[in-house]
């Protein structure tokens, strides 16, 4: 009898294959009673732990293979950066010493703490990191537990093995780098976790937010992962396992002949040239950009270098990490957002307290302004490898010009320490602001002249817009990229920045997503950024587009309000010319 499971659809195709299920629980946890005289030893077990722990991490991410998802590291550096919360390696020893019990319940005691607290937080994305406390904890428990994870070894996987879990941590993914598993579904995940920005960049068939697959699915199961509907198939019949077959192999075919257009030219049918760049978070993604066919790197989240560390990077590291990319990227621009550090990426040791909602709090560029020595640095690095490369700079969650301009003088008192040590950069290094607030949208006509580029941010645009957070399952429905009140917001920026000869980008989501690609084309959007995995997919969908075609579509839209024939013209809009 087939069950079938509906989840987040994380993409990769179609697969069909046999569960083998990951176990994970801290459920059957010992509790017992300490004399005061073992106390002491007690606590140094729980030490021990966190020191296996933090050492287990760091060999996993300096295993990392070259051509691996730059995200893997990045988000392995913020599981090494949660080990060190006082939280998680500090709390459980006094409760041990108060309550005289054994290092596991004190853990759990801690963990459940923990997990209540993130639970009460209103802010739905940040309420998904408690996913990475409880793989923290839960790699402490089985180093004291004195247990190994309990995953397969690498080797003893077949091709067609789709691994069902509770979760999947960074940390598995580098496990299983060897590994040539076929999907995999997880219960929990919103479409910004870890989990789903992993699956995305691995392009593995990958459907998240299930619930209860790893409850209802049994070891060795038949089971079908549609990647693309977000669909779990368990127990097919044949009638069923055909129809996927069938799928399966068109998407494959699809794939090959996506493959093909990799060295191809991005121009329209009618001659027009778009620029397809990748997104990046750490420098060794380079290489997969190369491949990707991109033509720049559109964003280069440089965050993700403050992460996972003791100590805030000097200007010194800042630079040759920006050097680097710069200099492989053999003059291809590369547009580097400043750090957009806050909300859920808050290093150690950045002192400032939690704000009850910390995605409207001090983050992004805010932040920034109220540490100008820490901007300062990161300014004057990025100066510095503007002398190697093409390198842009990028400033994020603008809120008003007066952000804007604070951040430009920023930018000239760097440049002229710069000049008085006699340090080499580019002069006219471009400068760019993000649009990511519907704010920064509503006046961007007075951003353009102080910029020389706009890049829209849609992730953020769309949730503080419409006061929806996709992670949040029970409001995920609404989370909408097509919303009229969105779609206005980024055709007035994109029509801003042409009439004022600026020129305009899309950094998000949105850019990545094939469906909405001759919808973006329609608006007049020229420059696309996107992870490099979802590239060749966009570049098909402007080798197949005639701006004169679509025009007339994109315009209805445009100009509509109503949800449904909203969806229908863009249903209409995606259809093939020779269907």
């Amino acid at each position: 009898m087939n069950i079938t499971l509906h989840g987040v659809a994380i993409g990769g195709g179609i697969a069909i294959g046999r569960a083998h299920l990951i176990s994970r629980s801290m459920d059957d946890v010992a509790h017992y009673g300490l004399e005061d005289a073992d106390i002491p030893a007690e606590m140094a077990r729980f030490d021990e732990a966190v020191r296996a722990t933090r050492k287990e991490l760091e060999m996993l991410w300096g295993s990392i293979p070259e051509n691996a998802p730059a995200e893997l590291g990045a988000f392995l550096s913020l599981h090494i950066m949660l080990l060190g919360d006082v939280t998680i390696s500090r709390e459980p020893r006094e409760i041990i010493e108060k309550q005289r019990c054994n290092a596991e319940w004190a853990l759990k005691l801690q963990c459940d703490l923990l997990v209540e607290q993130f639970d009460a937080i209103e802010e739905d994305y940040l309420r998904e990191r408690k996913n990475d406390v409880l793989q923290v904890v839960e790699r402490i428990f089985k180093n004291l537990d004195g247990h190994a994870p309990q995953l397969p070894a690498p080797g003893d996987l077949l091709d067609d093995t789709i691994l069902v879990a509770h979760d999947l941590s960074p940390a598995d993914m580098v496990y299983f780098k060897d590994s040539n598993f076929a999907a995999f579904v997880t219960d929990v995940g919103g479409a910004t976790s870890h989990t789903a920005i992993l699956g995305r960049s691995l392009d593995l068939p990958s459907v998240i937010a299930l619930h209860h697959a790893r409850e209802l699915i049994r070891e060795e199961e038949q089971i079908i992962v549609d990647g693309q509907q977000g669909v779990l198939i368990v127990n097919p019949d044949e009638l069923v396992l055909s129809e996927y077959r069938r799928r399966q192999r068109a998407w494959r075919d699809a794939k090959r002949k996506l493959s093909s257009i990799r060295k191809s030219d991005a121009k329209t049918k009618d001659g027009t040239v778009i620029e397809l760049l990748a997104n990046i978070e750490l420098p060794q993604d380079v290489e997969v950009v190369k491949g990707s066919g991109a033509v720049g790197v559109g964003l280069f989240r440089s965050e993700f270098l403050f992460l996972g560390r003791d100590t805030l990077p000097t200007e010194d590291e800042q630079f040759e990490a920006y050097r680097k990319v710069a200099e492989d990227m053999k003059g291809l621009p590369v547009t580097i957002r400043t750090m957009d550090l806050g909300a859920d990426k808050n290093p150690k040791w950045l002192n400032h307290d939690v704000a009850d909602n910390p995605a409207l709090g001090l983050t992004g560029i805010r932040l920034c302004l109220a540490e100008p020595l820490m901007f300062r640095a990161q300014l004057r690095a990025l100066l510095r490898a503007s002398h190697y490369g093409k390198v842009k700079i990028l400033f994020p969650m603008l809120n008003s010009l007066g952000e804007l301009k604070q951040s430009i003088a920023q930018l000239d008192y760097a440049k002229q320490e710069l000049h008085e040590e006699g340090l080499p950069f580019d002069e006219h290094v471009e400068v760019g602001a993000m649009i990511e607030i519907p704010s920064a949208a509503l006046v961007v006509g007075s951003f353009i002249k102080h910029v020389d580029f706009l890049s829209i941010g849609t992730n953020d645009l769309i949730q503080y817009t419409l006061a929806i957070d996709r992670n949040d399952d029970s409001v995920s429905h609404l989370y909408d990229p097509v919303h009229p009140a969105v779609l206005k917001l980024i055709l007035h920026t994109i029509r801003t920045g042409i009439k004022g000869g600026v020129p305009v980008s899309v950094c998000g989501e949105m850019a990545g997503d094939p469906r909405l690609t001759r919808l973006l084309l329609g608006m007049g959007l020229r420059r696309f950024s996107m992870h490099p995995a979802s590239l060749l997919a966009v570049k098909r969908m402007v080798l197949n587009t005639h701006l004169d075609d679509i025009a007339p579509i994109a315009g209805r839209m445009l100009r509509s309000e109503d949800p449904d024939k909203i969806a229908d013209l863009l249903q209409l809009l995606n259809v093939e010319p020779d269907a």
